[in-house]
């Protein structure tokens, strides 16, 4: 390997490791933590169960901008992004991880890691696996010498993981009770 690889090999480290650690952390602590039923509810939806769906479908949402503006800053939708595309990328991510957490919360502390069948046994594994993904990647945006190719693939992995979670528990209870609040 040359001294570029290996400069590029280790700034992906630290982040990837990082991002592992807090996938297992939270796979541990959600399946040996006692599941307490509610976590969060908010006045003028029916439970927490629609709280967290709505709440999640908005943070796909959000991601979707992420998509894009990633997309235009990349130069991948045809022109050159406008000034105003880096910051909505940056404040809609913010924004995205902060409705994320109650979401989260309530996922890790009210549900824990559950196995019970093969839709929860995903939802609990993507949601492991989103955190993870998305601590590597806040880690490796400020890291010099990582691979050009790292960061899109580690915020396409957190966008996959973030649509795989939407549909395995938000979908799947829209479907079940409609798109009632």
């Amino acid at each position: 390997m040359t001294t570029a690889g290996n400069r590029a090999a280790a700034a992906l480290l630290v982040p990837l490791v990082a991002g592992a650690v807090v996938s297992v952390a939270l796979g541990v602590y959600g399946s040996l933590h006692t599941p307490t039923g509610v976590a969060i509810n908010v006045a003028g939806f029916s439970g927490p169960q629609s709280v967290k769906a709505w709440l999640a479908t908005v943070v796909v949402v959000l991601a979707i901008v992420q998509l894009l503006s990633a997309l235009a800053m990349y130069g991948k939708l045809g022109r050159n992004a406008p000034a105003w595309v880096s910051p909505v990328h940056r404040w809609s991510g913010r924004l995205a991880f902060l409705v994320s957490i109650p979401v989260a919360l309530h996922c890790l502390y009210a549900l824990g890691f559950q196995t019970f069948d093969t839709r929860v046994l995903l939802h609990s594994l993507l949601g492991c696996f989103f955190y993870g993904a998305f601590v590597a990647k806040m880690l490796l945006l400020r890291k010099d010498g990582a691979p050009a190719w790292s960061l899109p693939v580690l915020g396409g992995l957190v966008f996959t993981g973030l649509v795989g979670l939407w549909l395995s528990a938000s979908l799947w209870f829209f479907t079940q009770s409609g798109l009632t609040f």
